[in-house]
């Protein structure tokens, strides 16, 4: 997981939610990974794996309680975030760092005109006049499609992917160096998925901006991501380059991930995970998939794998894989 120029190390990160009706529920298992500037990392899994409670660490906003970081650091651009005053990390998130959260429904004010919400983000990072604020938020409102001439409305008279815009350019309002986006494109069409995707990976290579993509496509992800991490039960159970991932897949996880997929044309049923996730609140003591891995052996129920490099730094949590076993 080396990289030269990192701009964000996450390392043994570990994440409880605390509640009096369940107990202790871990969800995210010490995850440790860089990224580097320019790079784009799809972190990839089933509903409730994690992926948004490590998006809402790095910004430094779950929700506490219950939300609580047990052990770990994250460092961007060499401070650790976990250890920054509430002023310092305010200063930092929305400027440094930003996050397309993934409901636009949720995500804006109803009651503001939407270009005054990406003005909102410019004022508190720039030193700029209200005037040139509202400049700077039509030139934004113009770089994700939107005529400037609609600042002056409200969200509800945008589409679900003209919101989406509306996010994503409140997102980018004041160049952040790394973007999280959590599932920029669920419930848009197909081709305003391609617009926004498109979007994100313009401003990636003209402004250099970092980014970590959440994700349950694959398909976005093969389109998108230098490197990807498969989450399941809040630790990496696979990483890679995306080449790796998806020519030299090793972990029974991302293999059934991939099987569950419709093939166009192939005339195939399709092949679902079979059980649930487990609970994050009762982890199995050994492998957390072995309940629903194929693959699995008594050493797997027994025995919790550690994450094992298998050629090139391609890392899997798999016994088998660490063996040499063919999925």
């Amino acid at each position: 997981m080396e990289n030269r120029d990192k701009l964000l190390e996450v390392k043994n990160l570990s994440v409880c939610y605390s509640t009096r009706d369940i107990g202790i529920c871990r969800a995210v298992n010490d995850v440790s990974f860089d990224l580097a500037k320019g790079e784009t990392i799809g972190l990839v899994g089933e509903t409730g794996a994690g992926k948004t409670t490590i998006a809402l660490s790095i910004m430094r906003l779950l929700q506490s309680p219950p939300g609580e970081v047990t052990s770990g650091s994250i460092v961007f651009d060499g401070k650790n975030i976990l250890d920054m005053s509430d002023s310092e990390i305010r200063k930092i998130r929305g400027e440094e760092i930003s996050m397309i959260f993934q409901d636009p429904m949720t995500a804006l004010n109803p009651i503001d005109y939407v270009g005054d919400q990406i003005s909102e983000a410019i004022l508190l990072h720039r030193d700029v006049s209200s005037k040139q604020a509202m400049e700077m938020a039509g030139d934004m409102m113009e770089i994700v499609g939107i005529p400037r001439e609609r600042y002056h409305e409200y969200p509800h008279q945008f589409s679900g992917g003209m919101k989406q815009r509306i996010v994503i350019a409140i997102a980018l309002a004041c160049n952040p160096r790394l973007l999280l986006a959590d599932e920029p494109t669920t419930a848009l069409d197909v081709t305003i998925q391609a617009q926004i995707l498109e979007l994100i990976n313009n401003l990636r290579t003209e402004r250099g901006t970092s980014v970590l993509l959440i994700t349950h496509d694959l398909g976005v992800v093969a389109h998108m991501c230098d490197k990807v991490m498969v989450i399941y039960a809040g630790e990496i159970v696979e990483y890679g380059t995306a080449i790796q991932i998806f020519d030299e897949v090793a972990h029974p996880y991302t293999k059934a991930l991939f099987n569950s997929l419709p093939s166009i044309g192939s005339g195939n049923r399709l092949h679902p995970i079979e059980g649930l996730m487990p609970d994050p609140a009762d982890l199995p003591s050994g492998c957390y998939f072995s309940p629903r891995c194929k693959h699995c052996s008594e050493n797997c129920r027994q025995k919790h794998p550690g994450l094992v490099d298998i050629g090139n730094g391609h890392l899997v949590r798999c016994f088998e894989a660490e063996n040499g076993g063919q999925l």
